[in-house]
């Protein structure tokens, strides 16, 4: 069992600007290496901001230039403001470290979060992040008038959502019944230790997402606690509902290395460098990622 020790960073007038919390971040992340402080989760919101993982395309960032930071996590672009509960688990992990499991630890943890309030979520495989699950395709509405059959955002690689419409707004898939995803995901592993993290979708003006295609997903959308629930639901309500969750999974984790998948007859000799970038959605023991989408 491993501490795990929460700093509640600023929330509401007192949002943490997103340059201030990745250097604080950075800070943290050197202490932890160096064993000066014990695994560690900051928690926060930020005033609204657009990030960029590496994997991010020019085609999905804001049409209008609005300014982005680029940062050094995994997966593409997303959006973080207020209403949005932000966690930055800065943890210590066996090397070489297993991505997978950390990123599947913090989803557990968020949707027992969600199942707390009544909202039931689930993993959409090779996506990660926590998904409120749609109607089956045969029982969805059409969009636009037309049938789903022919959802020219499954037949076009090019179709762009933010240039066709409100119906298709990742806002507005709650009402269209599709998969919308409730929190994002995103991670770098630096030295062994975990940096980045998550963001649940507490009660956020959500049209934010509209600007951008997030997590590079065009055929779903995005939802917060507020809207599957109907009512207002707060940051302050879920703050510890979170930490709880996120003790209970982190604290008591059996953690152990990931697992190096050799050809028959190499020797199994200690693995020499950490791994350079690994998709959530991969399965363990392929080519590896310092970073975890949010996808």
């Amino acid at each position: 069992m491993s501490e795990l020790r929460f700093v509640r960073l600023g929330f509401g007038d007192e949002a943490v600007e997103y340059q201030e919390a990745w250097q604080k971040q950075r800070e943290v992340h050197a202490a932890r290496f160096e064993d000066l402080v014990p695994d560690t989760c900051l928690l926060l919101e930020h005033p609204p901001v657009y990030t960029a993982g590496r994997r991010t395309a020019d085609s999905e960032r804001p049409l209008d230039g609005t300014p982005v930071i680029d940062v050094d996590r995994g997966g593409k672009i997303t959006w973080h403001g207020p209403g949005q509960l932000v966690g930055y688990p800065i943890q210590k992990l066996p090397r070489p470290v297993d991505v997978v499991a950390h990123v599947r630890r913090l989803e557990d943890a968020l949707i027992r979060t969600a199942a707390d309030f009544g909202v039931e979520t689930s993993r959409v495989e090779g996506r990660s992040g926590v998904w409120v699950l749609g109607d089956p395709v045969e029982q969805r509405q059409a969009l636009g008038g037309l049938s789903l059959d022919f959802d020219p955002r499954l037949q076009d690689e090019e179709f762009d959502p933010r240039l066709n419409g409100p119906e298709y707004a990742p806002s507005n898939a709650g009402q269209r019944r599709e998969d919308r995803k409730l929190a994002a995901i995103g991670i770098r592993v630096a030295k062994g230790v975990t940096m980045h993290g998550f963001a649940l979708n507490v009660n956020p003006d959500n049209t934010w997402f509209d600007r951008i295609v997030p997590c590079g997903i065009r055929d779903a959308g995005v939802t917060s606690l507020s809207n599957e629930l109907g009512r207002e639901i707060t940051i302050e309500e879920v703050l510890p509902v979170a930490e709880k969750h996120l003790r209970d999974i982190l604290e008591n984790a059996e953690l152990a290395p990931r697992v190096i998948e050799r050809p028959a007859g190499q020797s199994a000799g200690r693995a020499t460098e950490e791994p350079v970038e690994q998709p959530a959605g991969q399965p363990v023991g392929q080519p590896k990622a310092a970073a975890a989408a949010p996808a």
